[in-house]
Formats: C-alpha cells, structure tokens, sequence
C-alpha cells in the first residue's frame, strides 16, 4: 500500500474522468440513515408500490458494511448518457419510443470505469467491489454524500452541466481517503418538472409515488390501471418527461440530433419471444416474460395504432394470455369504439378470467351506454 490517501483519492478520481465519466468523488462508507428511514416511509405509506431492488431490504441497500463489512470508503463515479441516447423524436402512428436511458446498455463505460478504478485499487494492495445498478447500495445517496450532484425534486441526482441524465456507481474499498466536498448547488425555486409528470406522481419535491408513477407501471408484472393507460401515450418503457423539464441538462439533450429509442410496434410484436427479449435485454422484464412487454405494446397500439394495428388488436381477444386479452379489450375499444361490441359480445360468453371480465363490463358501460335494452 504505497499511496498516500490524497494521492490515492486524486489518481482514482483522475481515472475515473479520464474514463468518461462527468463526475466522482469519494464519501464515508457509514450507513445512510437518513436515506433508511425515508424508504422506510415510503414502504409505510404505499408510495413504493411493490417496488423491489433497494427496496427489499432498506437495511442492506443503505448500509454497504452489511454486505461488506470491510468497507470503510465508496469512490462515486457518475456517466452521462443523454448524447449517446439521442432523442425519439415526434410520434408516428404504431410507433412506440424507449427512454433515454434504456436505448441501450449505456452502464456498459460506467462499469467499465469502475472496474479499472477497483483493479487500480487492487494493484495498491485494497480491497475493492464494484457496485453498479446494485441493490445492495442505494447509489444516489453515495453520490451526493461523495458530491457529485445535489438530490433533486424530481428524485435524480443533479450537476450544473448534465442535469439529470446520468448514471451511477460505486467502488466499495477498504482504503482510507479524504471525503469530497459536497455540492453547493441545489434546484432553488425551480421546481419545472412537478407539473411535467404527465400523471402527478411527483407529488412532493424530491417524493415520487411509485403507484401513478409511468415508468414503474410499465416494469411491473400485471395489470396496469386503466387511468394511467392514456397517459402511457406511445411509450413501452420508461418515461422521460420529468427529466426532460429539468433546466440544467436541458442544453445536452438538445444536442443528441441523433434518432433513437423509437421503434415501430407491428415489427416488435412479430418477434419471438426470445427476440423480443434479446432486443431488450438490458430491459427489467419481471421473471423475463415476453409477454409484459407485449402488454406494453397493446397499451401503445391503442393510443398510437392504425388500420394494421387494429387488425392485431382485434385477433387478440382470443390470445391464450387473459393479461393480452385484457389489455386488448381496452386498446381495442380506444381505436374503433362502438365497432368493437360484436367481438366483445363473442368474448364476453366464453372469456372466464375475472380480469378480461371486468374490461368488457367497463369498456361496455363507457361506450354504449346510451343504448337501451341491449346488455351484455
């Protein structure tokens, strides 16, 4: 161990920008426990949802010295992937867009960084464990203890430059190192990106509540709710629109002039099963079912359809998955209306999963209601 702790601090974050990433610094590895008991509340209160990952187990995800005990020291890197994503651009009819930061595997330079930052580490004789996209470590607490950015009402991590666009990791270490100053910055009185979530689910400066919140709805297994299915619009993945209200950034994602992220629904949907996944295999698909991400899809074809995908939709009330089945009464009814009654009329006497059910009987009340004496 032949370093000194500042110098051993300067090279490892030295590497780390040299490696691409727009931001490090390095914090105690000490509990989070500010962070614990604001999960904690949020699991109390339903504002999680059913969200897993640090959620799991808050006192494993906001103490790294619980899975590693070792651990006296985290170095923080943060990459930025808004120029490499580009944009969507506008919406086309059965088209559908990804957010940003799932056009593609942008962790791919994070880890590689970190790595080189912990084999650095090693070299010197520490011990050292990478810690990208991670449950064992609730990363956006590490960076703003490591000032790399202020925490902000739209619940990312914030610098002046890159907004929120980036993403984050860490290196855990035994070695010993000055702490980073933290970030003097913070939003102010900006708060743009509350009125920007397209549902309300930023219902407090820095408090999502997972349950109206888009991009959970369309990882999470089942059904999504009926209220939340037109504000989807034609995403399959993610949401953009809190981060794209964000002032500071805003100059990085006007730059990406580069068409990324849309793709056209009828092609994805004539995939297998395993190259639908493969295509989106950096995606969290629960239980690596194909078929959540076809959901998606039916959900986007009814607000972004045409004639083609009508032709789908309507075939799909006699798939043999009820959570296609359910979702296509609902996106069917959304495309033609009241032409879509002789073929629920034909579902509704064989269909017996209470869930497709209960979309027949909602989407037969909202749209034929004037008509008397004629009941389903």
């Amino acid at each position: 161990m032949t370093a000194s702790a500042p110098t051993l601090k300067e090279s490892l974050l030295e590497g780390l920008l040299s490696d691409g990433c727009v931001a490090a610094g390095s914090c105690s590895a000490e509990p989070f426990a500010e962070t614990r008991v604001e999960i904690e509340r949020r699991k109390l209160s339903g504002e999680s949802a059913d969200l897993t990952f640090t959620f799991n187990d808050p006192t494993r995800s906001t103490d790294v010295q619980v899975s590693l005990p070792w651990a006296t020291t985290l170095v923080v890197g943060a990459w930025s992937y808004a120029e490499s994503a580009g944009s969507p651009g506008g919406p086309r009819p059965a088209t559908g867009r990804v957010a940003r930061f799932a056009t593609e595997d942008h962790y791919r330079g994070l880890r590689r960084a970190l790595h080189r930052c912990a084999a650095s580490l090693r070299s010197e004789g520490y011990l050292a464990e990478v810690l990208v996209d991670d449950n064992r470590l609730v990363d956006r607490a590490a960076a703003v203890r490591a000032g790399v950015g202020w925490w902000g009402k739209n619940t990312m991590i914030l610098t002046p430059k890159w907004g929120p666009w980036m993403l984050l990791g860490s290196v855990a270490t035994d070695a010993s190192m000055p702490a980073s100053s933290p970030s003097r910055r913070d939003c102010g009185t900006c708060a743009a990106c509350l009125p920007a979530c397209p549902t309300g689910a930023l219902v407090a400066p820095g408090v999502l509540d997972a349950r109206t919140c888009l991009a959970y709805w369309l990882q999470a297994p089942g059904v999504i709710p009926v209220d939340l299915r037109k504000a989807l619009g034609d995403r399959i993945y993610g949401c953009d629109d809190c981060l794209e209200a964000c002032p500071p950034g805003r100059r990085v994602v006007d730059s990406a002039v580069t068409t990324s992220g849309r793709h056209d629904l009828l092609t994805l949907w004539a995939m297998s099963d395993s190259a639908l996944l493969a295509e989106f295999d950096h995606f969290y698909v629960p239980r690596r079912n194909a078929n959540i991400l076809r959901r998606n899809i039916v959900v986007a074809l009814g607000n972004c359809g045409d004639d083609e995908a009508d032709e789908l939709l309507q075939s799909l009330l006699s798939d043999a998955d009820w959570l296609l089945r359910a979702h296509a009464v609902w996106a069917l009814a959304e495309r033609i209306g009241e032409a879509c009654r002789p073929d629920l009329q034909r579902l509704a006497r064989v269909e017996t999963r209470v869930e497709v059910r209960t979309e027949i009987a909602r989407v037969v009340s909202r749209a034929i209601e004037p008509i008397q004496g004629n009941k389903l």
